[in-house]
């Protein structure tokens, strides 16, 4: 559950603001997104070899 304070004369829109930072960062949207379908254990593997590989391919070509 988020709390966010508001303080006496304090603007709600910038209140408002500080609640969607603070929900972004729990990351409770993307759990629930995830959640909404069932991913196989071993199409979540290739994913993340795939993530892997292409993060590895880019630190290379820095080092060129």
């Amino acid at each position: 559950m988020l709390i966010i304070p508001v303080k006496d004369g304090e603007n709600i829109d910038r209140a408002l603001k500080r609640f969607k930072r603070k929900f972004d960062r729990t990351g409770t949207m993307r759990q629930l997104r995830k959640r909404q379908q069932f991913t196989k254990p071993s199409v979540k593997r290739r994913a993340q070899i795939q993530k892997a590989q292409y993060i590895q391919h880019l630190r290379d070509q820095e080092d060129i």
